[in-house]
């Protein structure tokens, strides 16, 4: 018996039925059948079907004597079914890669539900893709469960393709499709609404085909009526089951929401049929009104229309409505543009006001808030160049952040264009806004926002997936701005000086974010902790990937709470997302009980970055530069690097991370668990891979780089002669350490011993070729 059936009914889908197929015969997971039901299909779908069969024996065919519909053609298949749960697939949809191993893992953990919700994300004929993204389909909480404690499974696209069903359940159940238009409609209520255990899955496991010309339901047929029979079955059902009398009120609004889209789409039905199919709305509605509930007041009176059967004035109603809403829009385009136009006249009234040479604008991160290198550079202005007046451009949400004696500026606004006009230097990690006219006199200081591991700049051309349409002339345009570039090391220095080609000059002085490193003392190392809820004794793992431009969704490519049981009680991970992720890496709290609210804690929206290294005990990354910034604080860093080949074939890199690692690597999560359980993580050899790579990318952050950077700049001091700070040799720094005492280096293991295999052998430095192509 396998533990899946998939049924593909198949007609007229001959262009896609390979596809189809193919996505589920190149699942990871083999245990499954499918079953292929030819509903009589007139083009080769039927001979397509045979051929699959006859190279796969996992394929079997069922072929119709006559055309049923979608309905009757998925009850042929499930009567042949063997597997333990039924998955229907339309012949021209298609399984994400890894779905049924997911599905199947998932399975396992909520012990065997009777019905498993998974996502689905629409593909169009374009090639973008559009995750679905039912927010009820979040797995957070108890699991399996039951419908009354998720209600709002109800809302989920009530197809039957986006579920797992328990054949035994159906069979018990006597789920059946009925014939006609809407035939999802009375399996997926009575299914949701029969089942004991049920679970969910968020992740996209369909990739629902948008065809350019539309699918079968948005045809203009009088066989939309169809309908209300479906409706008609669904309240049978509760009619034969007493105990569900509860979900009618439910069921009723779903059906009137139902009857009232079918109305308002305008392809569907059939002209001269509208006033009719309000009219049996109507009945409808009062064979099966089940008051209960509240409503918005828009939906109570597209209710009452469709209740009362009002068909002029339910488009009387409608065609006002879209009046107003058209209005309305344009009101607010008439609004922008007069905004954006006076906006103009005032920043180009600004650019022939004088500079004042007293004034400096920060930005960090497309308006974040106060972070990275102009933070670090923020701060030394005011110290080192107090008569120099700061400004910082947030969005108001990020305003918190900015300091008190710092003039606070939302992007946009009157006086975020004075400042850009008349500020004498500008700050920033990135471009300012593309309409920026750069003056003669301003000085503009790029600092970037990391070493490069990763391809950047005009080294995307040769990857345009990464890329996502970049403006590379706009880029370059941007370029032309700068007059300062701030490096970390060589290796920065030389990508940069290649993939942003310009005339700026480069200051190769450190990165000034790193500073913090170096000045931090064990007092703000055990407050951070503190604040953070880590406990004293345990060991502070700070898990930091990056992101995926070859993935579609963003999910942790480790299993967190997994790694966090096998690793023990002595563990602590604060889980940091990438800012493009868009949402937390884990829920804080998932695991354990203790301080800080679990053995996960959630630090991706705290504010500093550089905070959460200092409190951690070793950094777990992947391809995110933040190793080189945290290899300055000369703690241990172990790589995960289980889908290197991947990243590097669509991004791109500028050197082997395995061959050149700051730590121990792991290509597996049971490698990354083995790593932490034998102490590899600490041992001698991920301290020599360590200062290898401290010597090649950390020689200039010695906590004097934000100095170095506003001597030069502000103060016009481009020496050690002329009192610009020599750099303090690596043998001589002693940046914070870290607070736990375990996180100590401890000798490799003894020859015959056990040994980390996963870490790479150290290579010297005098060895790695000085140049951009590391």
């Amino acid at each position: 018996m396998p533990r899946f059936s998939v049924i593909v009914p198949a007609y007229e889908v001959q262009a896609y039925l390979t596809e189809c197929l193919e996505s589920v015969l190149s699942q990871s997971h083999p245990d499954f059948e499918l079953i292929v039901v030819d509903d009589c299909s007139p083009d080769a779908c039927g001979t397509l079907a045979d051929e699959f069969a006859a190279r796969d024996p996992r394929v079997r065919v069922l072929h119709l004597p006559e055309n049923q519909g979608l309905g009757p053609a998925r009850n042929a298949g499930t009567e042949l079914a063997r597997g333990d749960y039924l998955l229907f697939l339309d012949g021209d949809d298609t399984l994400a890669p890894g779905a049924l191993g997911a599905i199947a893992a998932r399975l396992r953990a909520t012990r065997d539900p009777d019905v498993l919700l998974f996502d689905h994300e629409r593909t169009y004929w374009s090639g973008a893709a559009e995750r679905d993204g039912a927010g009820p389909l979040t797995e957070e909480g108890a699991a399996p469960f039951a419908l009354a404690d998720r209600p709002e499974l109800l809302r989920v696209l009530m197809v039957a393709w986006n579920k797992a069903y328990r054949r035994e359940f159906v069979t018990r159940a006597g789920l059946v499709f009925p014939p006609g238009y809407y035939e999802d409609t009375p399996w997926t209520y009575p299914a949701l609404l029969a089942a004991g255990p049920i679970a969910t899955l968020d992740r996209v496991c369909v990739r629902y085909r948008q065809r350019r010309r539309g699918n079968i339901l948005g045809t203009t047929s009088r066989r939309h009526f169809d309908i209300f029979d479906q409706y008609d079955r669904v309240f049978a059902f509760l009619d034969a089951h007493p105990q569900l009398e509860r979900w009618r009120p439910v069921l009723y609004r779903r059906m009137v929401d139902h009857l009232s889209t079918v109305f308002l789409k305008r392809d569907r039905l059939p002209r001269g049929t509208r006033a009719e199919f309000l009219r049996r709305a109507r009945a409808h509605c009062r064979r099966h009104r089940a008051p209960g509930g509240t409503l918005r007041t828009r939906t109570r009176a597209r209710h009452a229309l469709v209740r009362l059967g009002l068909h002029r004035t339910y488009r009387g109603l409608q065609l006002a409505m879209t009046l107003r809403r058209r209005t309305a829009r344009l009101a607010v385009r008439v609004r922008r543009v007069l905004r954006a136009g006076l906006l103009r006249a005032h920043y180009r009234l600004q650019l022939r006001l004088p500079l004042r040479a007293d004034r400096a604008v920060f930005a960090a991160s497309w308006g974040l808030g106060r972070s990275c290198n102009p933070g670090a550079l923020e701060a030394a202005f005011r110290a080192l160049a107090p008569h120099i007046r700061t400004a910082w451009i947030a969005r108001p949400e990020h305003h918190h952040t900015i300091p008190a004696q710092t003039r606070r500026l939302s992007p946009g606004t009157a006086a975020y264009w004075t400042a850009l006009a008349r500020s004498k230097y500008l700050v920033n990690n990135v471009n300012f806004d593309r309409r920026l006219v750069k003056r003669r006199g301003q000085v503009f200081v790029q600092t970037q926002h990391g070493t490069p591991l990763k391809h950047m700049g005009l080294d995307l051309q040769e990857h345009p997936a990464a890329a996502r349409s970049m403006d590379f002339g706009q880029l370059l345009r941007g370029v032309d701005s700068w007059d300062y570039l701030v490096t970390a090391n060589r290796h920065t220095t030389l990508t940069w000086e290649r993939v942003y080609p310009g005339r700026y000059r480069t200051l190769e002085y450190g990165y000034p974010r790193n500073d913090v490193f170096q000045r931090a003392t064990s007092a703000d190392v055990k407050r951070l902790r503190e604040s953070l809820g880590v406990p004293r004794d345990k060991i502070a793992v700070l898990y930091a990937p990056t992101h995926r431009d070859y993935r579609t969704t963003q999910r942790p490519v480790l299993d967190l709470e997994r790694v966090v049981r096998r690793l023990g009680p002595d563990f602590v991970v604060l889980a940091r997302a990438h800012h493009w992720h868009g949402g937390p890496l884990a829920p804080a709290g998932t695991t354990g009980g203790e301080a800080g609210g679990g053995r996960i804690v959630d630090v991706s929206a705290h504010p500093s970055v550089e905070d959460l290294c200092l409190a951690a005990d070793v950094l777990l990354t992947d391809y995110s530069s933040i190793m080189f910034d945290y290899a300055g604080l000369n703690r241990p860093i172990v790589i995960h690097a289980e889908d290197w080949q991947a990243y590097e074939a669509s991004r791109g890199t500028y050197f082997d991370l395995r061959a050149f690692p700051p730590g121990a690597v792991a290509r597996s999560e049971d490698e990354l668990v083995d790593i932490f359980t034998t102490g590899h993580w600490r041992g001698s050899r991920s301290a020599q891979l360590r200062a290898a790579f401290r010597e090649r990318f950390c020689a200039l952050d010695d906590g004097r780089a934000a100095e170095r950077v506003v001597r030069h700049v502000v103060l016009g001091q481009r020496d050690v002669e002329s009192g610009l700070p020599p750099v303090v040799p690596l043998a001589e720094r002693h940046p914070v350490p870290s607070a736990c005492p375990g996180t100590a280096v401890v000798p490799e293991p003894a020859a015959g011993g056990a040994r980390n295999p996963y870490a790479s052998r150290p290579q010297p430095v005098g060895r790695l070729p000085v140049t951009d192509s590391l």
